[in-house]
């Protein structure tokens, strides 16, 4: 059973609330910012809860998830995904409550970043500027720019509110006028500051940073909480190792024995574009994200396994382990994330391409041939690894056709060769050549023909 069934069904209710009204430039900014990043379903998924509010309303009515399912004309696991990259980006916030087995859910929508916070954020904005390029993030940017008026060439006339106003006695004001003071169960609609993209920092071994930096060139009371912050930002968005992070922090130093966030901002940015030929990182998942991995608590057989390690590496460190630890080659790096951008496949399906691949090319990674398959799985829409190796099973056939008939056009074959297709461990005996067959049968003969002469003997 899918992990979202698990967690969402179609009837299960669920209320939309917000913190305070929306204006005008929200709507820019989420249709030019944050869609390019999370996608039009997203968008979408998001519209649709804030129009389900009422008119200066900050609660909606109860609805089940079918109401969903028949605006958006999506299926229940898509908006699942959906809702989970909405709440990733920091738009959505889920609650859920159970009462006699029957769950509900509130949705709290968070205000989107302005568009000054959006380019300054340090991380979504570098996102943005891999996924649609310099030219059009420069002239995004530049239409949310205004040029700020010359007020040197206008004489100020704005009254004073004392020059307007008169106090009177304030108490006596509320006391004629019967106000309440404060009342608990009443909400004055008002708006919060949207809140930025938090990386949890159990995702960076601080104590290892720490173990590794002497408290006299950098004491620890200089790691305060916003520098932690932007050291696990950084590291998530560059790859950074606490090894790695400790020169970068003793290079961001300051003479009164602080960090300079933004020295160790460029420091970071310059290190990757020196690991990295000047590329910036994109918006790919490092691993298989946990919405698609399987639902297999405990690994029990190798197949099983197998699954986990493929759910749980990079496609970089898949082609590392495949070579015994060494790096790989800048053409089967790049030639994966064009696959990965372009077909859009997760992590986790790249493993099984890669897997599948090698072992079928002599360990070589063929352009055309990796591509057609990686289309073929986009076409079919596979998200996780078992679903990978299942199709690759049930097409190895078409695969191999693909393959061959490739080599006639290259080179004419005089004679049809007899050999034993490699194919990964996890095909079990789902071979597809007639090989293996004509092995069994001889084997099979030649058990009854040793019988036949015992009973001679």
């Amino acid at each position: 059973m899918e992990l979202h069934w698990k967690e969402l069904i179609p009837g299960d209710q669920y209320v939309v609330s917000v913190d305070g009204p929306f204006n005008e430039g929200d709507r820019k900014v989420l249709t030019l910012l944050y869609q390019p990043l999370i996608g039009p379903l997203c968008i979408s998924l998001y519209m649709t809860l804030k129009n389900q509010l009422e008119e200066n309303r900050l609660l909606s009515e109860p609805v089940s998830h079918y109401f969903l399912m028949n605006i958006l004309d999506e299926n229940l696991k898509n908006i699942y995904y959906a809702r989970l990259k909405l709440e990733a980006i920091g738009l959505l916030e889920t609650f859920v409550k159970t009462e006699d087995e029957t769950r509900s859910f509130l949705y709290k929508l968070n205000v989107p970043l302005s568009a000054s916070q959006f380019f300054s954020d340090g991380l979504l904005n570098i996102y943005l500027y891999q996924k649609i390029g310099r030219d059009y993030y420069n002239r995004l940017r530049h239409s949310f720019i205004d040029k700020p008026i010359n007020l040197t060439e206008y004489e100020k006339t704005t009254k004073a509110f004392h020059e307007i106003f008169h106090s009177a006695n304030p108490l006596a004001v509320m006391k004629n006028a019967d106000i309440e003071i404060e009342n608990p169960n009443t909400i004055i609609q008002s708006r919060g500051e949207p809140a930025p993209i938090i990386i949890e920092q159990d995702l960076f071994d601080f104590d290892l940073l720490f173990a590794g930096i002497n408290e006299q060139i950098v004491p620890l009371n200089a790691f305060t909480p916003q520098v932690k912050h932007v050291i696990t930002t950084l590291s998530f968005l560059y790859g950074i190792d606490p090894i790695q992070m400790k020169h970068l922090v003793i290079e961001a130093r300051t003479e009164q024995h602080t960090i300079d966030i933004e020295k160790l901002r460029k420091a970071a940015r310059d290190w990757y574009s020196i690991e990295h030929y000047n590329k910036l990182p994109q918006l790919v998942d490092r691993i298989q994200s946990p919405v698609y991995h399987s639902a297999i608590d405990q690994p029990r057989t190798q197949e099983e396994r197998l699954i986990r390690y493929l759910e749980t590496v990079s496609p970089r460190k898949l082609l590392e382990d495949l070579s015994d630890g060494s790096e790989p080659s800048t053409s089967d790096i790049r030639l994966i994330e064009e696959v990965m951008l372009k077909q859009k496949l997760t992590p986790g399906v790249t493993n099984v391409l890669i897997q599948y691949c090698l072992l079928r090319t002599d360990m070589k990674l063929q352009k055309t041939y990796v591509e057609k398959i990686a289309s073929h799985w986009s076409r079919k829409k596979i998200k996780t690894v078992p679903e990978a190796m299942e199709l690759a099973k049930n097409e190895h056939r078409q695969y191999i056709e693909w393959q061959q008939t490739k080599k006639e056009k290259k080179q004419p074959v005089t004679r049809k060769p007899i050999r034993t297709e490699k194919v990964p461990s996890w095909f079990d005996n789902k071979e597809t050549t007639e090989t293996p067959i004509d092995i069994e049968k001889f084997e099979e003969e030649k058990r009854k023909m040793e019988e036949r002469l015992k009973k001679y003997k």
